[in-house]
């Protein structure tokens, strides 16, 4: 909500500041007309409206097996906003007593147009009210003095100045305005927007008499006299709505085409500038790209070398428990691996070494961790693994859905309303049991992913995961799926 706000407000700010700036001055009523009702329709279209700029992000392509992310989430429940919900409170109780003021005029005008005598005029309908008032027009109907208008007291240029009204349908742009007056009453700039809207409905209906009668003088002395005779209706257009030096000098105001045309291309800018500030959105999106390596590289070499050969693994008491491919074994059976050049005293040249590694290995190599001379690879080691590759997965004590419990119960979920979606995060399970390289993969934004990585920091030592027996190092991943009470 608070950004189709912004949103709106800044895009109404902008187009109002250009309307005062370029354009009220000009006569280019027709176009000032439907420049303002665009100005109101595209401020509350443009916070839907989302420009993707895809920017690609090359990411190096990642084992499938490394991340895994488990089954279930913690769900994190915010506790009821009762500051929220009396703002909404105060917003629905003035919204309500605004709505039935709308209403309740709309309830006047057409009581008032039947319990009086209506005459076709035209192509509108005159109503004639008993009361002292000056013409006013409501859709197509126009109010009058029923004793004036007997006594043909009402001047022609007030007639044609009320028919333009009546045929332009002001009354329906009244009507629009104010409408959102009473749904954002809150935003004072639709006050503005209705004071610009309806002068420019006077500045049509002026330009209609002077255009039909050709008398300036006498309808500018017409509209003095007439100035102060009573106070304005509020959903009608009114004759003597802000008789202005503004006003009566628009009546001799001249603009050229060029002026003009100038004048109307520069909305295309303007708007153009404020969907690429208000609407684009950069989406990162990543690209599979393999790390360049040279032909040389030992472990592209061993893998085609060991493409053939079949790992029997021992287990502790040196019987075989298993059997592998290559690219099956884990980090610490390869380091187990007999090498080949053990029984050369002198290293071999490159020459010597690709001859020996292009002839292919046995086809049947034993592999044996538990033997006292390939301990060095269990020992001191800071291999990453991920909970496919080990024997015993890493724990949080009590079980997952305890850790589920401690993140729900230590997660502050920000002040936004209707806030749902997952945060992903990644983190090393140490030796210890303790949590490190806490990373933040997804969120949702509004800092929920750097309030998980907070909340990762403080927790408890987990039971760390082992191979065959030894703790290791794990990597861990999995969603928090985040759901705020508030609306």
């Amino acid at each position: 909500m608070s950004d189709f706000l912004i949103k709106s407000t800044i895009t109404l700010f902008v187009l109002l500041a250009v309307y005062y700036l370029f354009l009220e001055k000009e006569k280019i009523h027709v176009f000032n007309r439907f420049y303002l009702l665009f100005s109101l329709v595209f401020s509350m279209v443009i916070p839907f409206i989302t420009i993707e700029v895809i920017q690609e992000i090359a990411q190096p392509t990642v084992n499938p097996g490394t991340i895994r992310i488990l089954q279930g989430s913690a769900v994190i429940m915010e506790e009821t906003n009762y500051l929220a919900i009396g703002l909404w409170s105060l917003y629905a109780v003035v919204t309500l007593v605004l709505a039935v003021r709308f209403f309740s005029n709309i309830i006047k005008i057409s009581s008032k147009m039947k319990s009086n005598t209506p005459i076709d005029y035209k192509n509108a309908k005159l109503i004639l009210v008993p009361e002292k008032t000056l013409p006013h027009t409501f859709l197509n109907t126009i109010f009058i003095n029923e004793t004036e208008y007997n006594n043909r007291e009402i001047e022609a240029e007030l007639y044609t100045h009320e028919l333009t009204h009546v045929t332009q349908k002001h009354t329906l742009d009244i009507l629009f305005i104010e409408l959102l007056k009473t749904v954002f009453w809150f935003n004072p700039i639709f006050i503005f927007y209705k004071k610009a809207i309806q002068l420019n409905h006077e500045f049509l209906a002026d330009e209609k008499v002077v255009t039909s009668y050709n008398n300036v003088p006498f309808y500018q002395s017409l509209l003095l006299s007439k100035a102060n005779e009573n106070q304005t209706f509020y959903l009608a257009s009114n004759l003597n709505y802000l008789i202005t030096k503004k006003r009566l000098i628009m009546m001799t105001k001249t603009t050229s085409k060029t002026e003009a045309l100038l004048k109307k291309a520069m909305l295309i800018p303007v708007v153009t500038a404020l969907l690429f500030l208000l609407c684009t959105k950069v989406v990162a999106q990543e690209t599979n790209v393999k790390k360049e390596t040279t032909p040389a590289k030992p472990g592209n070499l061993f893998k085609t070398y060991y493409d053939k050969t079949t790992f029997k693994i021992k287990d502790e008491k040196g019987k075989i428990a298993s059997e592998k491919k290559y690219n099956e074994l884990t980090p610490v059976e390869k380091r187990a691996i007999p090498s080949i050049l053990s029984k050369q005293k002198e290293l071999p040249t490159n020459e010597e070494l690709l001859a020996t590694l292009s002839k292919g290995a046995p086809e049947v190599i034993e592999i044996d961790t538990y033997d006292s001379k390939n301990q060095f690879v269990q020992k001191g080691e800071n291999e990453v693994y991920n909970t496919a590759g080990i024997t015993e997965k890493p724990d949080f004590p009590g079980g997952i859905m305890e850790f589920y419990k401690f993140v729900g119960n230590n997660f502050k979920t920000p002040e936004q309303p209707n806030l749902k979606g997952k945060v992903y995060i990644t983190f090393i399970i140490e030796k210890d049991g303790s949590l490190s390289d806490i990373k933040n993969i997804r969120d949702i934004g509004f800092g929920t992913g750097e309030e998980a990585i907070r909340v990762l920091k403080i927790c408890p030592k987990w039971i760390p995961g082992k191979m065959n027996g030894v703790p290791v190092r794990v990597m861990y991943s999995l969603p928090i799926t985040i759901q705020s009470g508030k609306s």
